[in-house]
C-alpha cells in the first residue's frame, strides 16, 4: 500500500530531526511503521497474497536494523520512538 502524500508529509513532520530532513533513521522507522500498520488490513481480506507477505517480512527487517542503528548510536532516541509509534520491546 502506498502512503498518501499528505499523510506521509504529516509523518516526516512529527519524527524530523532539523528542518530539511526526510531520511534520517526515525523518520524511516516512522514511515516503515505506518507502511506494514497499513499492509495489516490488506492480509485480512487477502489472506494468500504470499508476494507481498514478503515485502512485509522485508520492512520488518529494514525497521529492525534501523531500530537497532538508533539503538546502538542514541538509547534515549531509541525510547522515545518506541514510545511514540507504540512498538513493544
Amino acid at each position: 500500500m502506498v502512503l498518501v502524500k499528505e499523510k506521509k508529509a504529516k509523518i516526516i513532520d512529527d519524527f524530523k530531526v532539523h528542518a530539511r530532513d526526510t531520511g534520517s533513521a526515525e523518520v524511516q522507522i516512522a514511515i516503515l511503521t505506518e507502511r506494514i500498520n497499513s499492509l495489516g488490513d490488506h492480509f485480512k481480506s487477502h489472506k494468500k497474497d504470499f508476494h507481498s507477505r514478503r515485502g512485509l517480512l522485508l520492512m520488518v527487517g529494514k525497521r529492525r536494523s534501523l531500530l537497532n542503528y538508533l539503538k546502538d548510536k542514541d538509547m534515549k532516541k531509541y525510547e522515545e520512538i518506541l514510545g511514540k509509534l507504540n512498538l513493544r520491546k
